[in-house]
């Protein structure tokens, strides 16, 4: 399980682009999907606080709490843009943070209210995709609006794959199925 800082450490434009999504209306704001304790799904908006320190989310005492205390399982996806069909999904698990100056410096950039009874999550980052909705076609003949989709997943969850060589002249990265995890796909 990677951090949200080594994921963006190593795929600092993929964060970006993720940051961006997550916060194109000020303070961050996305679905929350958690498992419930029947094994179904259950999505909560929120507002996540993606520092240079971590990917971070108050949650207050309710369902969506009680699933991420039970299995920290979760997936991560952005509000819709207005502008376009863009999108950002960050899944991993979350942790409760329990080193109280970590939540100080947190609930200060968050401004999480004191009175409230929340605990703080942190996200670790299993995959991450970004999808880039092309207005017209990504190459000359090729069919308008095909989306860009760049996805991540974490290099020490990976099983096997030899490495590659790709445009950007770093190894590729084979993900659990064995797609190449550095490419777009266009």
């Amino acid at each position: 399980m990677a951090s949200w800082s080594e994921f963006a450490a190593d795929e600092p434009r993929l964060a970006d682009g993720i940051r961006l999504l997550m916060q194109q209306y000020g303070p961050g704001f996305g679905y929350l999907a958690t498992v419930r304790a029947d094994g179904g799904p259950r999505v909560h908006p929120v507002c996540p606080v993606i520092t240079d320190e971590g990917l971070f989310c108050f949650v207050v005492d309710s369902p969506k709490r009680r699933d991420l205390e039970r299995d920290g399982r979760y997936a991560l996806h952005s509000f819709p843009p207005e502008e376009s069909d863009d999108e950002a999904y960050v899944a991993g698990r979350a942790v409760i943070v329990t080193d109280p100056a970590r939540v100080a410096r947190v609930a200060a950039l968050g401004r999480a209210a004191p009175q409230v009874d929340w605990r703080l999550f942190e996200f670790s980052v299993d995959v991450a995709m970004l999808t880039h909705q092309a207005q017209g076609p990504a190459v000359p003949g090729d069919a308008p609006g095909r989306p860009a989709v760049q996805v991540w997943l974490d290099p020490s969850a990976r099983r096997g794959g030899d490495a590659v060589g790709v445009p950007d002249q770093r190894s590729a990265r084979r993900g659990r199925h064995g797609f190449d995890t550095r490419r777009t796909a266009a």
